[in-house]
């Protein structure tokens, strides 16, 4: 076991973790490049083929789904690996949904991986009373005796509810956020996740030391890219928190938590 943090970007809101002897994958999109309906009649595009495909990614422990509702967060061929994998941490409205591995956790709720705790937490993913429209969401904090702790946003648009965890987790080591400013024809197209300025606001609300956008690219309705998000943290003064990671590519962080080189994945030889 080690205290590394590794960090592989898929593409999209997909990212291998691999921390403390577990591979953890966030929200699963490896489905080709086209349009993906998430429920009948609500159809999003998907604009770039993953960097990494699913046999690249191998085994997974588990897979830390933000929601199943969407399908730039759970695409068909996310939705197939959920249903091969030995353990899927999601909502609980979401774990009914897709049955099988799923668990269901209510925020706060707390699941030991060895001697990974990993724990939901808060996600709004848009403005003020929008779970109606898009549903239960959720974030997780991976933290341990002599790890990183790790915030992973999910969907989430609110610094309100980013304030809310860093009062009851306190500063975290790496943020992983959802950020991109996803917006659709919803609430009059306010963004449905984190906007580039609120991705830098979160930084300093977190005291995070290391930061890696996900969910910029990939997809249409993505309003704010990563050249977006590299501007509002330099404006911001934060530049040197941020590592934007291009499809494909590795971050390893190791203790106390140092950057080393980003690197390029091995693909699998086909």
């Amino acid at each position: 076991m080690t205290d590394d943090l590794r960090v592989s970007f898929a593409g999209g809101p997909t990212a291998l973790l691999e921390l403390a002897g577990k591979r953890l994958l966030t929200d699963p999109t490896f489905s080709p490049a086209g349009v993906h309906e998430s429920a009948p009649g609500r159809p999003l595009t998907k604009t770039e083929e993953p960097g990494l495909s699913r046999e690249d990614i191998g085994e997974v422990d588990a897979v830390l789904l933000s929601h199943d509702q969407h399908a730039d967060n759970l695409d068909p061929a996310g939705r197939a690996l959920v249903g091969e994998v030995l353990l899927t941490l999601t909502t609980r409205s979401g774990a009914s949904r897709l049955g099988g591995t799923a668990q269901g956790l209510p925020p706060w709720a707390m699941v030991a991986l060895g001697s990974l705790e990993v724990i939901a937490v808060p996600a709004q993913h848009g403005p003020p009373g929008c779970e109606s429209m898009t549903g239960e969401v959720t974030g997780f904090v991976l933290r341990g005796r002599d790890l990183p702790t790790v915030y992973v946003s999910g969907d989430n648009a609110s610094l309100d509810v980013v304030r809310a965890i860093a009062r009851r987790i306190g500063p975290v080591d790496v943020a992983l956020l959802f950020a991109g400013a996803a917006r659709t024809s919803l609430f009059d197209g306010a963004p449905l996740t984190l906007t580039s300025e609120a991705a830098a606001e979160a930084t300093r609300i977190l005291g995070a030391r290391h930061v890696i956008p996900l969910h910029t690219r990939g997809w249409a309705h993505f309003s704010e890219g990563p050249d977006s998000v590299r501007k509002a943290f330099a404006n911001a003064g934060l530049s040197e928190r941020l590592h934007m990671l291009e499809p494909g590519e590795s971050l390893v962080l190791t203790g106390p938590w140092k950057t080393q080189k980003t690197q390029r994945t091995p693909r699998t030889v086909r």
